[in-house]
């Protein structure tokens, strides 16, 4: 029989670094979106989720709408932007310069931050290496994805959307290409990511796997 292959848990960390800009007001934040790197528009978005957050908000920018300008209308609707539904990031910044152009185009004179409440403009370095855990079962799988480093987590998750598109994660797809459960890949692929903090997400994970296990062993008791 063909060996299995063993799921390989990553790990990692981001580096943050300043880009020396920073926004006062709307306006002010959208001249800063059309111009910044584009690692500095995918750390405000797609890594949203990997610092401490809240869950109405699904990216920095919306964020910063609600709680310093307090534009919640605009807030609603930069977090209804989903970062993976974009190839690009210039696709991505397009879409947030269109949100914000045509929320100044019905209320040209927003309100500015209070003093010390700015927006601040970084970027990140993201390095990935090994965490030194295979698994090549389901119940392995689940001893590990209880106890790695969240990190591990957003990468395999959430950063694997960017590398394999098409809502795919790094768990769902080893499950259904490797261990041919199809089943339970789709059911990790349906968990909302926009809906949970890392740690969420790992629960659902882990009561799916959870589950998944349990009848196996029903199957082999009788």
């Amino acid at each position: 029989m063909e060996a299995i292959k063993p799921f390989e848990f990553k790990q990692c960390v981001s580096i943050l670094k300043s880009t020396g800009r920073k926004a006062e007001s709307l306006r002010g934040m959208r001249e800063i979106i059309a111009g910044v790197s584009d690692e500095s528009i995918f750390h405000h978005t797609y890594q949203y989720f990997l610092k401490g957050h809240i869950l109405e908000y699904t990216n920095d920018f919306a964020h910063w709408s609600g709680e310093s300008l307090e534009e919640r209308a605009l807030a609603e609707r930069l977090s209804g932007i989903d970062p993976y539904d974009f190839s690009t990031i210039g696709g991505l910044r397009n879409e947030l310069l269109r949100v914000i152009d045509d929320y100044l185009g019905k209320f040209p004179e927003p309100r500015e931050a209070m003093p010390g409440d700015e927006f601040y403009f970084n970027q990140t370095i993201t390095l990935t290496f090994p965490a030194g855990i295979w698994v090549k079962n389901l119940a392995e799988f689940l001893i590990a994805v209880k106890y790695v480093d969240a990190g591990s987590i957003y990468y395999h998750f959430y950063e694997a959307r960017v590398r394999l598109g098409g809502g795919v994660d790094d768990f769902s797809a080893w499950i259904q290409d490797v261990l041919l459960n199809e089943g339970l890949a789709a059911g990790i692929r349906s968990i909302d990511p926009f809906m949970h903090t890392v740690d969420g997400i790992r629960e659902h994970i882990v009561e799916l796997v959870e589950d998944e296990v349990k009848k196996s062993m029903e199957i082999i008791r009788q």
